[in-house]
């Protein structure tokens, strides 16, 4: 014998409904959780059937005090599909509106652009132009170390470099004296701990 195959959800969806709609009465989730089964619908599922016809508006809710009530009527269907079809008719209509403002932008485009030996003549024009001016880009390109504007902008950033490298050679010199006057009896240990860094006798300002 042969297992019974259980509800798709649309049908417990249509079976939830026919609870509301052969009473027109207002119900608890606990009481529909119980009236499911006399349905075919498994209590433990009637929560999530009659949350799916909530969101599609075909069964209502309202918090009365503490508790939620369940209800529909057939007009709430019959509402619901209204809203839709409506709905479908307008994305219709736009979706032809666009189709024939879309042709007609088209068939803008295509004058002036048909097949002729003069067009043909021009695309090759314009093809060897588009791929001198690639090469002349090129060209242009490896000269770009040579460019005026390049070489004014890497002055100006040597510049900075300088500025910065005498600024830190002289936070140095700073540290340096602060050092021998904190710390006068450790004097070799920081002209060897100097000369490790790299700061030597020779270390100066930039010129």
């Amino acid at each position: 014998m042969s297992k019974k195959r259980g509800l798709s959800l649309e049908e417990k969806r249509e079976q939830m409904l026919q609870i509301f709609y052969e009473s027109q009465d207002f119900y608890l989730l606990k009481e529909l959780e119980k009236l499911g089964p006399k349905k075919g619908v498994i209590s433990q599922s009637v929560k999530d059937v009659v949350q799916s016809l909530v969101d599609d508006d075909l069964v209502l809710k309202d918090k009365i005090g503490t508790s939620v009530y369940f209800w529909s009527l057939p007009s709430c269907a019959g509402n619901q599909l209204r809203n839709t079809y409506n709905k479908l008719e307008s994305d219709l209509s736009n979706s032809k509106k666009r189709y024939v403002e879309l042709v007609e932008h088209r068939d803008n485009l295509k004058r002036g652009r048909e097949d002729s030996e003069e067009r043909e003549s021009a695309l090759e024009e314009l093809k060897a132009v588009e791929l001198h001016h690639k090469k002349l880009k090129e060209e242009l390109a490896a000269y770009a170390d040579s460019d005026p504007a390049a070489v004014e902008a890497m002055k100006d950033a040597i510049d900075v470099a300088h500025s910065a490298a005498n600024r830190w050679t002289d936070n140095i010199f700073t540290l340096q004296q602060w050092c021998s006057t904190t710390f006068p009896q450790a004097k070799e240990q920081l002209e060897h701990m100097y000369r490790e860094v790299g700061i030597t006798e020779d270390f100066e300002y930039l010129q």
